[in-house]
């Protein structure tokens, strides 16, 4: 029986030391990998990992559900595979074990309260990017091409391809440009 366990954070500023620390005290014989990525998908490559190593009497320790999963869909599907694989899922923060029944019932309770949160901020942040843009404050990311620069290559009859590599910037930029129309 192995204990791996798996800390995450979503930008290059933070760091897993919290993490690592609350899980080598509880597990000293762990095997800890590390992320740096956003837990709201999937694609999270130190993750698919330690579930394919994953087997039978195994466990995966995480020191909190949001370092697992931010959506309900995503952390079952999480907590069904290591079920197929006769492993459990152990958080620390929440004290949970799903080789308990209690276990797996609060872990599913809490796993909706990590996706209401979420969304609750995905809609706290949006009202905040409307209230900016009413008031002029937001204009969104800067452009990465100089739109005057590509039309008027495509006025000369450069063509699309000429014209990205000669303003530094993709196709698909100078296409969107030209569909916006030359003047």
């Amino acid at each position: 029986m192995t204990n791996f366990a798996y800390c995450r954070v979503s930008t290059l500023e933070q760091d897993t030391t919290i993490q690592e620390e609350a899980i080598k005290k509880a597990y000293p014989d762990a095997v800890i990998r590390t992320e740096k990525k956003t837990g709201t998908n999937a694609d999270r490559p130190v993750l698919q990992l330690l579930l394919e190593m994953i087997g039978k009497g195994d466990k995966l320790v995480v020191w909190k559900l949001d370092r697992l999963a931010r959506n309900l869909e995503n952390m079952l599907s999480i907590v069904r595979l290591l079920d197929e694989k006769g492993a459990s899922l152990v958080v620390l923060d929440q004290n949970i074990d799903t080789t308990t029944a209690a276990g797996k019932a609060f872990l599913q309770m809490l796993g909706v309260f990590a996706e209401f949160e979420t969304n609750i901020r995905k809609e706290r942040q949006a009202e905040g990017i409307a209230k900016a843009k009413a008031e002029g404050k937001y204009k969104g990311r800067k452009r990465s091409h100089d739109r005057e620069a590509i039309l008027e290559m495509l006025k000369r009859g450069v063509s699309l391809r000429k014209t990205a590599e000669a303003c530094g910037c993709s196709l698909s930029t100078v296409q969107r440009v030209k569909k916006e129309g030359i003047d």
